[in-house]
């Protein structure tokens, strides 16, 4: 496996390239284009797994406000994908948050931006490796009609070496680049969406026969979001939607192997988006009127299955024969988005080793299949070291990890649209769409994800926030969630010794200029 060191110096341009190129790393230039993007944003998504496992929760917090608060949700990530999309036009990087926020901000608040993508990133890809692992365990044990192998997934050193081959499967397919990811990914998304569709239509055809008692009949008032009893139940609804968008920025870090890379993953992602809300619309609102949202029988807010809400409908609403498909859904999408979530992190971490920000080693690229190989591999290492060991320590650490996932979504996505608004603000009189894109929208967004940041920062302090364990009577949520942005400080102090350069703001700066590749 042959490594080519590309990392560049800056101001380095070769010629004979159009205006509009990209900073040069090495990367596959023109292997992914606007449907391919767009794809790859709804892949890391996992649509079919983040409704499995928050339509039910959110609809055990809001009620029959589900859909509205899906749309509240929406509505900061998509004023927050006009930043990324004014930023990626400016300056496609494959650094994307990393290396918008340095230009903005310098290189400590960048670097902090870099670190919360990352280990946002980690916890999710091992959060999506279980999922994978025991979908496949439950899927084994329906073809088979044998419960005791579906009850393998409950055996840890089992559960544990089937997720670790799944990762380290989706790991070599995302090393040998983006034309093998793409094959894979056009199959599993069609596949989870189609089967979505399926069971959409045929919850509506239960809901108008009225085959379960727990149904509703449609209601306009499910959109208004200010009908939520309380505020506590809205914030927690919302933090549980914004998770349910978190992904969908991939297509920007795909920006220097895209078609058009200044304004192609900018249209991919927004294409990406409103795939996701019809998705999750159409899916809460059939759910809802098929069963209910109330905590009795199938009622979405039974806390006995709203953690797995397909598991409980797949048979009832499809039958047994077409359930299993959804159970295939499921387990289409968590693997889909295993392999796609190692591009956001494998490129971040190769531009901060590009501009001197990690160890020079990350910054080699795969000399044949023009990827981050060392990058990647680093990622699919530390995403299996995590999930052994904190599986192994206990099952409510990890599960008050994967809770602490919505702080550092928060913290990177909010900074990078204050990012966009900072950068440009010698721009925003120059028109009106510079003003409300470049200006009035992302800092919307971003001050709506900054208060969902300090909202739950406050609610995590409290033990029963998560698993309800505690350590030294603080919420374990909170020390794990501020203890991760406290080790990245630290990495940050460690590594500012080590490659003082950047920290100086001599090697990556607003006036950078761009470094181009060949066409």
């Amino acid at each position: 496996m042959t490594q080519l060191d590309v990392r560049p110096r800056v101001g380095d341009t070769v010629s004979g390239v159009a205006e509009g190129d990209v900073r040069g790393k090495g990367l596959g230039k023109g292997s992914v284009g606007l449907v391919g993007s767009a794809v790859i944003g709804i892949s890391t998504v996992a649509p079919v797994y983040c409704l499995t496992s928050t339509l039910g929760s959110t609809a055990g917090e809001v009620g029959v406000q589900m859909p509205a608060v899906f749309l509240a949700g929406f509505l900061p990530m998509l004023l927050v994908a006009f930043a990324y999309r004014e930023l990626n036009k400016a300056m496609p990087d494959c650094g994307t948050s990393f290396t918008w926020t340095v230009k903005a901000f310098g290189p400590r608040i960048g670097w902090m931006c870099g670190w919360g993508l990352v280990i946002a990133t980690i916890i999710v890809l091992s959060n999506l490796a279980g999922v994978a692992t025991s979908y496949f365990w439950l899927l084994a044990g329906e073809i088979t009609g044998n419960a005791s192998i579906a009850a393998l997934d409950d055996n840890k050193l089992v559960h544990i070496a089937t997720c670790l081959t799944l990762i380290a499967a989706a790991t070599a397919i995302s090393y040998r680049g983006m034309t093998a990811t793409k094959g894979v990914q056009y199959t599993l998304v069609g596949l989870q969406l189609a089967v979505l569709a399926i069971f959409v239509a045929m919850a509506f055809q239960k809901a108008s026969a009225g085959s379960f008692d727990t149904g509703l009949d449609f209601s306009w008032s499910w959109m208004n979001p200010f009908a939520v009893e309380s505020m506590a139940a809205f914030t927690a609804g919302l933090s549980l939607s914004i998770f349910m968008y978190w992904g969908w920025d991939a297509c920007l870090a795909t920006n220097e192997e895209t078609t058009g890379s200044a304004k192609t993953p900018g249209r991919a992602s927004l294409i990406a988006m409103v795939v996701l809300v019809g998705s999750y619309l159409a899916t809460g609102i059939a759910a809802q009127m098929a069963v209910g949202s109330g905590a009795a029988g199938l009622g979405l807010g039974n806390p006995e299955t709203s953690d797995n809400v397909f598991a409980a409908l797949a048979g009832p609403v499809m039958g047994p024969m077409l359930g299993i498909l959804l159970f295939v859904a499921v387990l289409a999408s968590a693997t889909a988005s295993l392999q796609t979530t190692f591009i956001p992190v494998a490129r971040t971490v190769l531009a901060m080793s590009t501009y001197e920000a990690l160890p020079p080693s990350y910054a080699k690229v795969h000399e044949r299949f023009k990827t981050p190989g060392r990058a990647t591999v680093m990622a699919g290492v530390a995403t299996g070291v995590f999930y052994t060991v904190m599986t192994l320590v206990s099952e409510n650490v990890l599960t008050d990890t994967i809770f602490a996932l919505g702080l550092m979504i928060c913290f990177y996505y909010s900074l990078t649209a204050f990012a966009c608004a900072w950068y440009f603000r010698g721009e925003l009189r120059r028109s009106a769409r510079d003003l409300f894109f470049k200006g009035v929208f992302p800092v919307l967004g971003g001050l709506l994800l900054a208060a969902v940041f300090c909202k739950t920062l406050i609610d995590m302090w409290n033990p029963s926030y998560g698993s309800g364990s505690t350590v030294l009577g603080v919420g374990s949520v909170f020390v794990i969630g501020v203890g991760l942005l406290a080790l990245g400080l630290v990495i940050m102090i460690v590594t500012e010794r080590r490659s003082p350069a950047f920290f100086r703001g001599e090697v990556l700066t607003k006036s950078t200029p761009a470094l181009v590749v060949e066409d």
